[in-house]
């Protein structure tokens, strides 16, 4: 690296400022999900800054000048954005892209799911350039957008504190236990997954028993106050034997035929 003295406050208020601005705008969006009572694809945002030390080591170990940091240093400013799903990944990287061209523009993404690391690393990588007013005018600067679940997460932050401690030079055995937590992290959140979409399923099953329930008791109920006491009575029996056999199929048609009979009487 050029021995130019560098000043890092300079040089890195840009990024930080990006950091804030982006962190702000994506947990706006998260909010604004939850404000519409729907589910946000956007579990929590999290950024950083790469510090000084990092940034030097990082130039060292590339070969990069100084005059070359903003142009080839991608990740100076990183923002985190955590899904609870595998999932939800393409939803988030779906909002990113609706932004491209207004408020940032793409300039890489890099797959690290379907094409994982070798060490067993997962995530989404969107690089973008960023656009800022700065007291001194108008600035670009580039930044890395990581998406990835709970359990992505989970992992390369202990992967990345261990490879702090172990300088960069993990033993083999270490190695070997990492990659296999991290197909087993990845296992858990498709398992996850299918539990998910099994769970919504019978959430919608029991949306739909409780509507046709409702309607059928309000068949009923009308046949009483048209005074059909009788056929009332029938249909009511009728109604808490397929209630009590719990066959969802059985009451679609019981509530057809309730439909037919009130219509009959509605004349």
């Amino acid at each position: 690296m050029d021995k130019e003295i560098i000043n890092w406050k300079e040089l890195l208020y840009p990024y930080e400022q990006a950091v804030d601005e982006l962190m702000l705008k994506f947990n706006y969006i998260r909010k604004e999900y939850l404000r519409l009572g729907l589910y946000s694809p956007i579990e929590s945002v999290e950024g950083r800054v790469k510090s000084s030390a990092s940034i030097i080591e990082k130039v060292s170990r590339k070969g990069i000048s100084r005059c070359d940091i903003e142009e080839k240093i991608e990740d100076i400013a990183g923002i985190r954005l955590i899904c609870q799903f595998v999932e939800d990944i393409p939803k988030v990287i779906e909002i990113i892209r609706q932004r491209a061209g207004h408020d940032l523009d793409i300039v890489e993404e890099r797959d690290y799911i379907a094409n994982k690391k070798e060490s067993g690393y997962r995530s989404y990588h969107i690089i973008i350039k960023y656009g800022l007013n700065t007291v001194f005018g108008f600035k670009e600067v580039l930044a890395e957008i990581q998406i990835r679940t709970l359990a992505m997460n989970f992992w390369a932050v202990t992967e990345h504190e261990l490879n702090y401690k172990y300088s960069g030079n993990l033993p083999d055995d270490l190695k070997a236990r990492l990659k296999a937590c991290a197909e087993a992290s990845f296992n858990l959140d498709k398992e996850m997954s299918t539990i998910r979409e099994e769970l919504m399923q019978a959430e919608k099953m029991t949306e739909l028993k409780s509507s046709l329930v409702n309607n059928i008791l309000e068949n009923i109920q009308n046949l009483y106050f048209k005074l059909h006491i009788e056929e009332a009575d029938n249909m009511n029996r009728r109604f808490i034997d397929l209630y009590d056999d719990g066959d969802i199929n059985k009451l679609k048609d019981f509530n057809e035929q309730l439909n037919i009979i009130a219509e009959m009487y509605r004349v």
